[in-house]
């Protein structure tokens, strides 16, 4: 009889070298699509992202996006967009909210889009929380919040976001000194969190 330790340790084996062969077929995908082999790339990171690396989805999705060795196809850039940022992939959770943003591969979602946005910025994408800030600026999947705007816009200047300057300027026109105290004040909170 089998123990049920040994059967825990098979399995675990068989998950390790599972995600070893999901990172080889990964490494040999970015090592094709380096050398302008987008169809090797395509077979390799597909083999990847099937066994669930959100590395080699992202990277499928990106493929997919813009037609590098495949027929360009939104419908699978969006799905693989959105199982890497599902896993927690920021430059993927940024994608997604830009795919849901102009809608494609998948219906516009404002809502989603800015919880994606929201996600990534907050691990610190410094487009996103440019992104973040416009939606709040203009009401866009979400109510109208000049004190949010301002928040993320700080956030995305602080993260270097060059056209992040001027949009705290514009905010800050349209704000009265107590919005932009709170902002600041709110700012600050969330980078001594950080």
């Amino acid at each position: 009889m089998t123990s049920p330790s040994f059967i825990r340790t098979l399995l675990l084996s068989c998950v390790i070298v599972t995600s070893m062969q999901a990172y080889g077929d990964y490494e040999d995908g970015v090592d094709a699509a380096q050398n302008g082999d987008f169809a090797t790339a395509l077979k390799e990171f597909t083999a990847a992202a099937e066994e669930g690396l959100d590395l080699a989805q992202y990277n499928l999705a990106i493929l997919y996006f813009t037609g590098q060795g495949v027929e360009q196809n939104y419908d699978l850039a969006f799905k693989w967009t959105k199982a890497a940022a599902e896993q927690g992939h920021t430059n993927a959770q940024f994608n997604l909210g830009a795919l849901y943003y102009t809608g494609s591969g998948t219906r516009v979602d404002l809502g989603a889009a800015l919880q994606w946005y929201s996600n990534a910025a907050q691990a610190q994408h410094a487009v996103a929380q440019y992104n973040l800030a416009t939606m709040y600026e203009n009401g866009e999947g979400t109510d109208l919040d000049l004190v949010q705007a301002y928040f993320w816009a700080n956030a995305s200047q602080y993260n270097e976001y060059s056209e992040a300057t001027i949009l705290l300027q514009a905010l800050a026109a349209k704000m009265t000194r107590e919005q932009i105290t709170a902002a600041r004040g709110e700012f600050a909170r969330w980078l001594l969190a950080q």
